[in-house]
């Protein structure tokens, strides 16, 4: 699987693509069909204390699945992220199964 970082607004860090990197390719491993990934890190507009913004598509087959999630901090946004869509590629897994 590729996955392509795009940081919005602030500077790149290499400690969250490694963590982010990191989870993905444990959904890879529970998930193989995986193509693509393109992984959004944006801080919000708000004065919100929960502006961190995290972005995730996956391509796979079928249609593409996104999640995204906001949070207080960039490492938890990518984990409710990466959480949802491992929920999504789970239906996805289910439904394969079924057919």
């Amino acid at each position: 699987m590729t996955i392509s970082f795009q940081y919005v607004k602030f500077e790149e860090s290499a400690a969250l693509s490694a963590a982010t990197r990191d989870q993905l390719d444990r959904l890879n491993a529970k998930y193989p069909w995986l193509i693509r990934a393109q992984v959004f890190f944006k801080v919000g507009n708000t004065s919100e204390q929960e502006n961190a913004i995290c972005e995730i598509e996956l391509s796979a087959p079928g249609p593409r699945l996104f999640a995204s999630s906001k949070e207080v901090h960039f490492e938890a946004a990518m984990k409710e992220t990466v959480s949802d869509l491992d929920r999504q590629l789970n239906k996805r897994n289910q439904a394969f199964k079924a057919h």
